[in-house]
């Protein structure tokens, strides 16, 4: 195995644990019921970017003269990282969780691919077009037999607004895994980038913590709630995704990360005590299979090479 694939798949693997990590918090949520999304989301990505930020403060520091010069890109970055819990959070409470989630995460990997395609010119392959063709089929499986035994109910307003939500939360995704990503590719090291856009992110976020976090403080359970969700998911979970965007594209990444709602959905099977339909296990495989195409260590041909080995074929003659 060369040092481009090993790097590629070690890569993969740190994203798949930042997207399993990521998966636990809806579950988590569910034991503090009276702490609102904002609030949720607020404490989680606000205090695991703060939390981020010190653990890089000395590469931040040393850094200053680099990130200076990439201060747009850092300012972009670090405000989609402040709109994305709300919307997101915000998503699952107006269209229930497997909508919001589905909708947040199954859009980012297209929104992802179609801002490298803009920005840099990148021509998507043939491998990722078909993983991410899968995952999102099952996402959309995931979403349709999950909204039949859940979201009926809801309004459809409501439901219309949370799918808004949730593409804005998606365009945020796409939007900071991008910009941090290009960061790292600017000779800033990844945890620095990571710090820096999580810590100003995280700061942004302050002022909504403080108007609508008092109900974290109300019980030990709301509380650890919210900081388990700011230490584990968003703190140690970010770390091992800016790990991984170092090492994969921010397409590839966010389209790993669509095993995020395979691990909701377990835990809600196994902890809440949901159940899933035939139709969600096969959306459940699709995603799977998704991971499997996107992430194995073989060089798919592109088009170009296709065509060329179909000609090749037809000139040899017949034995």
């Amino acid at each position: 195995m060369n040092a481009t694939v090993r790097e590629r798949l070690i890569g993969s693997l740190a994203v798949l644990i930042a997207a399993i990590l990521w998966g636990t918090t809806g579950t988590a949520a569910t034991f503090a019921p009276e702490v609102s999304a904002v609030a949720i989301g607020a404490v989680a990505m606000g205090g695991g970017g703060l939390l981020q930020a010190l653990l890089a403060a000395k590469g931040i520091r040393q850094s200053q003269e680099q990130l200076r010069k990439q201060l747009p890109l850092l300012l972009l970055g670090a405000a989609a990282v402040a709109i994305y819990p709300l919307a997101f959070y915000a998503s699952m409470r107006l269209a229930g969780v497997a909508i919001g989630t589905v909708v947040s995460i199954g859009s980012a990997p297209l929104l992802s691919a179609l801002i490298e395609y803009r920005l840099e010119g990148l021509r998507l392959t043939v491998r990722w077009v078909l993983g991410a063709a899968l995952g999102l089929a099952g996402m959309v499986l995931l979403c349709l037999t999950e909204s039949a035994g859940h979201a009926a109910g809801s309004a459809g307003g409501q439901v219309v607004q949370g799918v808004l939500l949730g593409l804005l939360a998606g365009l945020t995704y796409a939007l900071y895994s991008w910009t941090a990503r290009r960061l790292m590719q600017r000779g800033i090291a990844s945890r620095v980038s990571m710090g820096a856009t999580f810590g100003i992110g995280g700061l942004l976020l302050m002022p909504v913590l403080f108007v609508t976090g008092a109900p974290l403080l109300a019980s030990w359970s709301n509380a650890s709630v919210g900081l388990y969700m700011a230490l584990v998911p968003m703190f140690f979970g970010y770390l091992c995704f800016g790990h991984g965007l170092a090492r994969v594209p921010a397409s590839t990444a966010t389209t790993i990360t669509l095993f995020e709602p395979i691990v909701a959905a377990a835990l809600a099977i196994i902890i809440v005590g949901e159940k899933l339909s035939a139709m969600g296990w096969v959306g459940m495989g699709l995603v799977v299979a998704c991971l499997i195409i996107i992430t194995a260590p073989v060089d798919w041909p592109g088009p170009k090479q296709i065509r060329q080995r179909v000609a090749a074929t037809a000139r040899t003659p017949s034995q």
